[in-house]
């Protein structure tokens, strides 16, 4: 399992607390509580992961 550091902060203008993983294009995201914001930063990181996954399998079978 790999570990990110992730920068967060809560927007006071929505109330929302929004997160970005640094250096890794595409993983952001916002939620309602800290716990709501982790796990939308894991379900995004592991979606953007799957692509990465899934582009390098495409190209080792051209």
């Amino acid at each position: 399992m790999r570990v990110f550091s992730v920068v967060m902060e809560k927007c006071r203008y929505t109330g929302l607390y929004v997160g970005y993983v640094p250096g890794f294009p595409g993983a952001h995201s916002q939620g309602a509580t800290l716990d709501e914001l982790n796990m939308n930063l894991k379900e995004v990181i592991d979606m953007l992961q799957e692509e990465v996954t899934g582009a390098s399998d495409e190209h080792r079978h051209t």
